[in-house]
Order: structure tokens, then C-alpha cells, then sequence
């Protein structure tokens, strides 16, 4: 493919702004870090929000001001998370998914999560696949083990998610799947025929090398502040931006050029 796509996680729910002060929590802070990220060549937002304390949440409402004030600033596609934070429940998960965004990531399995772990057992996914199809919501099939990858394909023989598949593999979780080139290109031929995949790895020491990992092979990337805080090794990234605008320069450096929301759209089939 001659264009690439970047998605940036603005929040996530674990960074806090005591780890980097530039964090958005807010809703008008994510809007305008939205918007900074789109001008700097984000296609797509992973979209999570925070309460008054900035803890993370799943709050219905703090989700639609955080859309509205989004979408009155900028065009990126809004893509919401269903996998929430440690410990909230699978209903409390899905709850945004009633305002009806275009995109919303599915975790296609149980992981470790740190001292941690978040439970996706089959039935849980079904039930959000099965929500989002209703929706017309398209998902974003988040795989942090191999074992995930054959998960989403049952629901994919089931009926519950139709092409064109999107997996996000998210790799370098602590006590999660190792990040390497070996590691990636294992699941990526793991995957259905013809899928678009995003490579989602955690930390700063592999953000550059999962960029030109992916783009040589391909594939898509997310940056920002809910994978990595940093710009160099003990420098705090200044803004979300900056992540993108990082990857943007790889992308050209790769003779790639960067998809348009418009693009994206059309390339996942979304909701018009």
C-alpha cells in the first residue's frame, strides 16, 4: 500500500499527569489534543476519558462532551474504547458504545495486564461484537496474544464481525507478549487474508522501531501518551502531537503517504 494510517491514543487510563504533565484529561483538553493530533497527520483517535480526579471511566456522559467538543474542532475518526480500565466490568465497558461512535476497540481475550489482569472471556466478546454489529459500529480487534487472534476468528465464523477486519496487536504489555520483529510478523500471518492491522506497542524503547517494523511490512501504527510518555530516552514528549509528527516523518522517509479520515472511511467501510 502506497498510504499508511496513524492513530493516536491521546489518554489511555493508565498515564497519569504526574508521569507527563502535557497528559489531556479533561474534555476540552482531549478536544484540543485531538485536534493537534489530526493537523499533525493522525487519521484515527483511540479515544478514553477521565473523571474530575482524572481517573479513567466509562462515564456515558463525559464520553459525549468529549465527542462533541472533538468533533466541533476537528474530523479525525473517533475510534472509543470498550477495554476501559482494571477492574470495571464488562457493562460498564460497553456503555459508551450507545453514542454510537464510528470505530470502538474489542480485546479478543483475557491478558496480564502488570500485577493486573483484564478478563474478556468469549462470551464477553460476543456480546460486544454483537452490540457494536447492531450499531454499525465497526471494531478494532485488539489482540495482545496469539491465542487472541484465533478468538477473533470465531467470532468472525459466528457472523458477529464482518470484513474488512481491522486488529490492533498490542505487544510489550508488561507481563504481556514481548515486542520484536518476530513477535509481530508471527501474528501478522496469523491473521485473515487481506486484514488491516495497527501495531500498538507499549513503552519507549521500541517507539521508533515498531513505526518502520510496521510501515516495512504494511501495516498501520498508533503513538501517544496512553502507549509512551517520552520522545527520547528521559525526554517527556512535549504533546501528542509530536508522537505523530514523528511517525508522519517515517512514513514519508518510507515513500508512504498518510490516509485522510475521508480515506479511512472509505478503506474501513464506516458508517456514513
Amino acid at each position: 500500500m502506497s498510504k499508511t494510517v496513524i492513530t493516536c491514543a491521546i489518554t489511555g487510563a493508565e498515564t497519569t499527569p504526574q508521569q507527563n504533565p502535557a497528559l489531556p484529561v479533561t474534555p476540552k483538553e482531549i478536544a484540543e489534543a485531538a485536534k493537534q493530533a489530526s493537523e499533525a497527520g493522525a487519521s484515527i483517535l483511540h479515544l478514553h476519558v477521565r473523571d474530575e480526579n482524572a481517573h479513567p471511566t466509562q462515564d456515558v456522559d463525559i464520553f459525549r462532551q468529549a465527542i462533541e467538543q472533538i468533533r466541533s474542532k476537528c474530523d479525525i475518526v473517533i475510534e472509543i474504547t470498550t477495554g476501559g480500565a482494571v477492574g470495571m466490568t464488562i457493562e460498564q465497558r460497553m456503555a459508551p458504545l450507545i453514542l454510537e461512535p464510528e470505530m470502538a476497540s474489542l480485546d479478543c481475550g483475557t491478558c496480564n495486564f502488570g500485577d493486573d489482569y483484564i478478563v474478556n472471556t468469549l462470551g464477553d466478546m460476543r456480546c460486544v461484537a454483537g452490540e457494536m454489529q447492531r450499531l454499525g459500529i465497526r471494531p478494532t480487534l485488539e489482540c495482545f496474544d496469539i491465542s487472541h487472534i484465533d478468538s477473533s476468528k470465531i467470532l468472525i465464523e459466528e457472523g458477529l464481525i464482518q470484513e474488512p477486519f481491522h486488529y490492533g496487536l498490542v505487544l510489550n504489555v508488561p507481563c504481556g507478549l514481548r515486542y520484536d520483529e518476530e513477535t509481530l510478523l508471527f501474528m501478522v500471518n496469523r491473521l485473515p487474508r487481506n486484514s488491516f492491522w495497527t501495531t500498538i506497542g507499549i513503552g519507549g524503547r521500541i517507539s521508533v522501531r515498531k513505526i518502520e517494523d510496521s510501515m516495512a511490512k504494511n501495516g498501520f501504527v498508533r503513538v501517544g501518551f496512553e502507549d509512551n510518555i517520552f520522545f527520547g530516552k528521559g525526554e517527556l514528549a512535549v504533546s501528542n502531537a509530536q508522537l505523530v509528527e514523528r511517525a508522519v516523518r517515517i512514513a514519508k522517509d518510507y515513500g508512504l503517504t498518510i490516509a485522510t479520515p475521508s480515506e479511512v472511511r472509505q478503506m474501513f467501510k464506516l458508517r456514513v
